[in-house]
């Protein structure tokens, strides 16, 4: 479990993904989201942010009750996500000394699911995690866990 109190000797990495989103949702977030469910799973930061020493300090967010509204209203979109993962507690604002937070933890999805895809787009809208980056699946790969769903 993520200790929101030690922040700052976090890294981003294939589990962890910090966006400032001071200026909104960013669109980056569908492809982690994406790129979360199809590998394994990891916890999305909002009103966080990634230092140039890579590491991360809490900004906070202003309008974090209603970001996580339309969030949670965006994730039972199938054109932004093919499939919403989150159960209600792995979606919330947490109140910190340095501003609020959403926290976001992304399970990796079943089997039969995968792959989970964001943008309405089966081939051009699914991601994978490698280290602390999203990279778009290949047809290949995306072929392969259609056929895994059997």
């Amino acid at each position: 479990m993520l200790d929101i109190t030690k922040i700052g000797t976090y890294r981003e990495n294939n589990r962890l993904e910090a966006k400032l989103a001071t200026g909104g949702l960013p669109e980056s977030l569908w492809e982690t989201y994406s790129a979360f469910a199809n590998t394994y799973g990891g916890v999305i930061l909002l009103g966080v942010e990634e230092l140039p020493d890579k590491s991360l300090r809490i900004q906070g967010l202003l309008d974090a009750e209603e970001m996580a509204a339309r969030l949670r209203t965006m994730l039972d979109d199938p054109s932004v996500a093919s499939e919403n993962l989150l159960s209600p507690g792995q979606l919330r604002v947490v109140d910190t000394d340095s501003g609020r937070i959403i926290v976001m933890e992304v399970p990796r999805a079943d089997q039969r699911l995968r792959p989970v895809y964001v943008g309405g787009g089966l081939y051009t809208g699914s991601y994978r995690r490698c280290g602390d980056g999203d990279y778009r699946l290949t047809r290949a790969e995306v072929d392969a866990m259609l056929a895994a769903r059997r």
